[in-house]
């Protein structure tokens, strides 16, 4: 597989799954824009990956930092061609009657309006090159929620449901859309969710999951260089899980 001369955006890129995504990219040729909130995070992965990849914070919940990257992507790269939507927010687990209202907005802009921003400032982008990918990273949880993650999982459904309508109008424009949908895995976004209790819910994920073990950052990067690939060309509008079987059980 090459990416050589593509242009990529990994949002969340400073950590988990977003800095495995990076390295598979830079490795078969494509330049990257490391996208963090945290850019410390994001300069650490950017760093490791050299002249290929750069890295820039933004809050990509807002429209204006988005917009940002994505000119800033242009003046150093020349281009985009591929948009992974990968940052997120999850949190302790918690009942919706004991939720602020401000984390389920924080939840909802990071998880969903961070996937509108890039599609609507980065499409035009992406047509000018004559097509392009978007790979939104979901969660089984859209389909298999659990007790406590109900706002969580309805921000992942909802990014389902955008990759597939997304997908619908912008085939004409050869650009395709695409989402994976991982099961817990094995990241700090896990961890910090129980923390202080980290190992005794891992094992408890862990028995329910066919394969019997969590996911790992480079499952979920093998499942988006797929969709990525040649190989996928014809596939759009497909939300695929990476889980060991567990929506399957």
């Amino acid at each position: 597989m090459s990416l050589e001369g593509k242009v990529a955006i990994v949002t969340g890129g400073g950590g988990g799954f977003g800095t495995e995504i990076s390295k598979r990219l830079v490795a078969v040729g494509a330049k990257v824009v490391v996208v963090d909130i945290v850019g410390d995070n994001a300069r650490r992965t950017a760093d490791a990956l050299g002249d290929a990849a750069i890295a820039m914070e933004a809050d990509i919940g807002k429209a204006g930092p988005v917009k940002e990257v994505i000119t800033a992507t242009v003046k150093a790269f020349g281009g985009l061609d591929i948009i992974v939507n990968n940052a997120g927010l999850s949190y302790r687990p918690v009942r919706v009657v004991d939720m602020d209202e401000s984390l389920y907005d924080r939840v909802f802009e990071a998880n969903v309006k961070s996937i509108f921003h890039f599609t609507k400032y980065g499409v035009p982008e992406l047509d000018k090159r004559g097509g392009g990918s978007i790979v939104n990273i979901a969660s089984t949880s859209a389909v298999k929620p659990r007790a406590g993650n109900t706002v969580y999982a309805t921000s992942k459904a909802a990014a389902i449901a955008f990759t597939k309508a997304s997908a619908l109008e912008l085939a004409k424009q050869k650009i395709r859309v695409n989402t994976i949908l991982p099961v817990a895995s094995l990241t700090p976004m896990l961890t910090g969710m129980f923390e202080g209790d980290n190992s005794s819910r891992i094992e408890a994920m862990e028995v329910g999951i066919p394969l019997g073990r969590l996911g790992q950052p480079k499952d979920i990067a093998a499942g988006v260089m797929f969709f990525l690939s040649d190989e996928a060309d014809f596939i759009t509008g497909v939300a695929l899980p990476v889980d060991g079987g567990w929506t399957a059980s």
